[in-house]
């Protein structure tokens, strides 16, 4: 993962969210994901811009957190989230 790359939201995903916390569903699959408070905001900001910049930066303002953490954290969800098939990451444009 590469601060430098724009994620985008596979078209066969829904989500909602519930109490704070986002449900996913790929309809290809069929399988649901759950995200918890971090990960709902995340995505959240996937939706509104997807460049993993302006990401990060949001997420740092927004939580006391330390920048080398927040990269791990950010990378452990993407990554996850990329080999479910739910996002894709390409070079930022």
């Amino acid at each position: 993962m590469k601060l430098e790359q724009t994620v985008t939201i596979s078209p066969d995903v829904i989500s909602q969210e519930v109490s704070g916390e986002t449900v996913l569903l790929d309809l290809n699959s069929e399988n649901y994901f759950g995200l918890d408070e971090i990960g709902t905001r995340i995505w959240q900001l996937i939706e509104s811009s997807g460049r993993l910049q302006d990401i990060y930066e949001t997420l740092l303002a927004e939580y006391d957190v330390e920048p080398d953490q927040l990269l791990e954290d950010m990378e452990q969800l993407l990554t996850d989230i990329e080999k479910a098939g739910l996002v894709s990451l390409q070079p930022d444009a």
